[in-house]
């Protein structure tokens, strides 16, 4: 007796990604069969007025368009973001202006100070990265760029780190505004995070593509 050995094709498991268009077919189905037992079952003596039905139709309806347009939107938002990125991907290897700490591995900083205009005495305050004073000396009434060389007054280089600088504005005696100076880093990489462009800064430091005031030649 011959014995023919027959093949059957193991089934995928792969796991079956539905579109939001087949879940909503999905859904109108099965609320179009819930809709007529609902007919089928009303009271003939008391039947429901067919202007309820309508609205039930308009209503589903309704949030058909509203998940479309969410998913439209998402979309719209992911293409954005990702050409937002492209257009800033000449911005590695510049130098970006922002409010953030800085990172000193022997290299002069550049600090682009703002001080108030009713100001007759600034100074530059400079924090380290645990948040301790280190150095605060006077600058110029003036919003032009200075460079700090990272060295005490005995010109003793300071460790290695993560500074943060402070422009703090007095006239007669008081101080009257006190703020987190702009420096010029380095942009090592552009990312994208919850749809907002995001720059990586020298020392790991992140920044908003929104907060940063300048861009110049690194």
């Amino acid at each position: 007796m011959e014995i023919t050995q027959t093949t059957t094709a193991a089934p995928s498991l792969a796991p079956q990604t539905e579109t939001p268009e087949a879940v909503i077919s999905s859904d109108f189905e099965t609320f179009l069969k819930m809709l007529t037992v609902q007919m089928e079952n009303q009271d003939p003596l008391n039947p429901t007025d067919s202007s309820e039905y309508a609205q039930q139709l308009a209503t589903f309806s309704g949030v058909e368009q509203a998940v479309l347009t969410n998913d439209l939107l998402s979309s719209l938002m992911v293409q954005m973001s990702t050409t937002g990125m492209a257009q800033m991907a000449d911005w590695v290897g510049k130098e970006a202006r922002a409010a953030v700490p800085a990172q000193f591995d022997g290299s002069s900083i550049t600090i682009a100070p703002n001080p108030a205009s009713v100001a007759d005495k600034v100074e530059l305050v400079v924090f380290d990265a645990d948040g301790n004073e280190v150095q605060r000396s006077e600058i110029p009434l003036s919003t032009d760029p200075i460079e700090w060389a990272g060295t005490d007054t005995d010109g003793t280089p300071f460790p290695s780190g993560l500074y943060q600088f402070q422009v703090v504005s007095s006239s007669n005696g008081e101080v009257v505004l006190a703020e987190t100076a702009d420096i010029y880093t380095r942009v090592q990489e552009v990312q994208n995070e919850n749809g907002n462009s995001v720059l990586v800064l020298r020392g790991g430091i992140s920044v908003l593509a929104s907060d940063v005031s300048a861009l110049r030649e690194g």
